[in-house]
């Protein structure tokens, strides 16, 4: 199983909508796909999928059953929760336990991938969870706007710091498309996420427009990808750059292990 977290520097740049989507164009390519939603404070995923009502799991062996929709089965903590005004007040300990048993004590089965929405920052939560879900690389999600950029930097040198491999840069809210024309209309500009992709030497493989449909699917609780547009076509291609970019990198790790071993053999027995 591969794990995929995805991340920003900050709130409002459209992550959980990338994470949830992600996990079903994943899903819709013949991947058996789960989607783990570790934001403890402000889970997004049961409102973008319509299952802000689910309440409590059913246990079997021990082990929570995730809520399987359209062939991708997901957990939230706002499955947890008595209600989805219910804040969560837990102190870093409780959190860590929290994320533990999200990634150990759900029955995910045999899965191909496992798409993480981590919450905002790189506080408490984003390291427990890359130190627990080993993951195999991550996307970072930014917005073009110049204060968006400057604390996804942060998530970036956070993500190399601790061994992830940054297997794409997103960009969100990139243009608008006329919703006569369908040509792009630079709201609030574009171009910012590819420019610090290139000075961070990370991939960048995509802008995602501003457009109404991608609004509309949210609130009606749908993943946008189901829909045939132009957005799910453009996500369709960020897609598959991501996982070429996995496949590049996984290929990479394998052979820089298998030399490692090699030394360390030769080594001792030398």
């Amino acid at each position: 199983m591969k794990k995929i977290v995805v991340m920003s520097g900050k709130g409002g740049v459209g992550k959980s909508t990338v994470a949830a989507n992600l996990a079903f164009m994943l899903s819709q390519k013949g991947n058996k796909t789960g989607l783990l939603d570790c934001d403890i404070h402000g889970p997004s995923i049961p409102k973008l999928l319509g299952l802000e009502d689910v309440r409590g799991l059913d246990s079997k062996e021990g082990k929570l059953e995730p809520i399987k929709l359209n062939g991708v089965k997901v957990f939230s903590m706002g499955f947890m929760l008595p209600s989805r005004d219910t804040p969560v007040v837990w102190r870093g300990p409780i959190k860590h336990k929290f994320i533990q048993e999200a990634i150990e004590k759900v029955d995910w089965g045999e899965l191909d991938f496992l798409v993480i929405d981590l919450p905002p920052g790189t506080g408490d939560e984003v390291i427990s969870i890359v130190q627990l879900a080993k993951p195999d690389g991550s996307v970072v999600v930014t917005t073009p706007q110049s204060v968006a950029l400057e604390d996804v930097r942060k998530a970036v040198n956070f993500s190399i710091h601790v061994g992830v491999p940054v297997i794409g840069v997103i960009e969100n809210m990139s243009g608008m498309l006329c919703p006569h024309c369908r040509k792009p209309i630079e709201v609030f500009g574009s171009g910012g996420g590819r420019k610090l992709a290139e000075e961070m030497a990370v991939p960048f493989v995509g802008s995602i427009p501003v457009d109404a449909s991608i609004f509309r699917s949210g609130e009606e609780g749908k993943p946008f990808v189901k829909q045939n547009s132009e957005s799910t076509r453009i996500f369709g291609k960020i897609v598959d750059e991501l996982l070429e970019n996995l496949e590049t990198i996984g290929e990479e790790m394998k052979k820089l292990k298998e030399k490692a071993e090699k030394e360390k053999k030769e080594k001792g027995e030398g």
